[in-house]
């Protein structure tokens, strides 16, 4: 998450679905496409972008129409209500074959309208398209920010034109039938595809289908941003089925990065649920959020069940405190103080199993990200202390561990952010060279790997000119490059996979 810190982080922006000037009611589909791609990329970037729902709750609060088409007046009059600091509007056409996109952003504090970016390309490179108008619009709300536009584009490069239209039609439409039959087919062309992965989970939770949803959930990559959310949930559905392990898992996996009170909460249950003690995670969960009365309540069961009365009624008068009218909690207490009253005169009620802990089902979006911009917050802050080198170090580790995970625009703002803090690392400038290397930049990734080596020898550096030289029929140069990595490391897997290249071009040694 300190990859999120910086000073946009905290710069909030409405994306608007684009106007669609075709005349094609077969390409609306791109309207809520635009601002999909818009979102991931300026997240990316360090934004903090709306989500959808957000969104659509907004525009509900406004009373304006999800389809609307907004125009400057409208723009800005939704930029005068909702709290975000930007709003980005925008509309395509159809040129030939091709798309061209444009996109203007409102400055909300000034009411003012930016100038307009455009971005075209041909239709089956319409991510792409989309990716660029992306990058234009960042370098216009943040002047300083020096990501290369390649790596905007090299971004979505491995997502699907038509499992992306797929699931952009599996959010949008109106019945849930059809919306089950996109998300399936989006998932079923791309299968690494964590945002229909996702929404497909959604659908399954929404209708009960618990078994089919947490297979869903499981699906979405823990590097994707609503991988905490897909966790939380999928506990949630192993729980209704009664997987009460795995929904332990699945809670206490979200607690180790964002340890909220539902989530400490429902991990509690379900240990509760195997006969285990819950009653840590409770008081954690009350502790966290005392105005909660639920986690009282839980943490009532747990303890009277465990023994300790006094201490139970405590925990259930707090509850009725926060909430007088729960009736359970009420009946609950009379029971516990005995004084229910005999159903028959004369005799002595029977006794009622105490109530199980109740679980908290919704996943409180805002909260998590105001607790993951605290956490980037502390991150921002601990970099600070360091000397600029050490910083610089902090920064060049964390990008090569986005790198690892193919999050090229991010692993590129850090590398970035690290040359700026101390120019003379050499990770900063090895990690470039390979994120130049797989956006195609070539020349530039050669630069940086050779700045890289002036400083100090690496085998990360080395095998980006390998793989150039072998690339480039250089085979020569690539087995000594090879063989320089392999002597800094090794078992450095990638040089070793280098090495086997190379005597598969030329043949092995004899």
């Amino acid at each position: 998450m300190a990859g999120n810190a910086g000073p946009t982080a905290d710069r909030i922006l409405l994306v608007l679905p684009f106007e669609n000037r075709t005349g094609q009611p077969s390409l609306e589909w791109i309207r809520e496409a635009a601002s999909e791609i818009l979102n991931t990329r300026l997240k990316s970037a360090g934004f903090a972008p709306m989500s959808r729902d957000d969104r659509r709750y907004a525009l509900d609060h406004l009373g304006m129409p999800q389809g609307f088409h907004p125009t400057r007046a409208t723009a800005l009059k939704l930029a005068e209500t909702v709290d975000a600091d930007s709003i980005v509007v925008g509309s395509y056409v159809t040129d030939g074959t091709g798309i061209v996109a444009e996109a203007q952003v409102i400055d909300v504090p000034h009411l003012r309208m930016g100038q307009p970016v455009q971005a075209r390309g041909e239709m089956r490179d319409l991510i792409a398209v989309f990716d660029s108008l992306a990058w234009k619009l960042t370098r216009q709300l943040d002047p300083g920010f020096n990501v290369a536009e390649e790596t905007f584009v090299a971004a979505g490069a491995g997502l699907r034109l038509d499992a992306f239209e797929q699931y952009i039609r599996g959010i949008t439409e109106p019945e849930q039938e059809e919306r089950l039959d996109h998300l399936k087919k989006a998932v079923q062309m791309s299968s690494e595809f964590s945002q229909a992965w996702m929404a497909l989970g959604r659908e399954g939770y929404n209708s009960q289908q618990y078994e089919q949803a947490a297979a869903a959930f499981a699906k979405v990559r823990r590097d994707d941003p609503d991988a905490l959310e897909a966790g939380f949930y999928r506990g949630l559905c192993l729980m209704f089925s009664g997987d009460y392990a795995g929904a332990e898992a699945a809670f206490g996996g979200v607690a180790r990065i964002l340890p909220l009170a539902p989530v400490l909460n429902n991990q509690g249950v379900a240990l509760a649920r195997r006969g285990k003690d819950g009653i840590p995670l409770f008081r954690q969960a009350a502790a966290a959020d005392p105005s909660a009365a639920d986690y009282h309540f839980n943490l009532a069961v747990s303890l009277k069940r465990r023994g300790d009365a006094p201490e139970a009624l405590s925990e259930l008068h707090q509850c009725l405190q926060l909430r007088p009218n729960d009736s359970e909690a009420q009946d609950l207490e009379k029971a516990w103080k005995g004084l229910t009253p005999a159903s028959v005169p004369g005799q002595e009620p029977e006794p009622k199993a105490d109530p199980l802990e109740r679980i908290a089902r919704n996943f409180d979006a805002q909260a998590f990200r105001q607790a993951a911009q605290m956490l980037d917050r502390m991150d921002a802050s601990r970099l600070d202390a360091l000397t600029p080198r050490q910083r610089a170090e902090k920064l060049a580790q964390q990008a090569k561990d986005y790198l690892g995970r193919g999050l090229l625009l991010e692993a590129e703002r850090l590398y970035q952010s690290a040359e700026a803090a101390d120019g003379k690392v050499a990770a900063a400038h090895a990690g470039l060279a390979e994120v130049r290397e797989r956006t195609g930049d070539a020349d530039a990734a050669r630069h940086e790997a050779h700045a890289a080596l002036e400083l100090q020898p690496s085998a990360d550096a080395y095998l980006v000119l390998g793989r150039l030289d072998l690339a480039a029929g250089h085979v020569g140069d690539a087995n000594k490059e090879a063989g320089e990595a392999l002597n800094l490391e090794p078992q450095n897997g990638a040089a070793l996979e280098l090495r086997r290249q190379i005597e598969a071009r030329n043949g092995p040694k004899k």
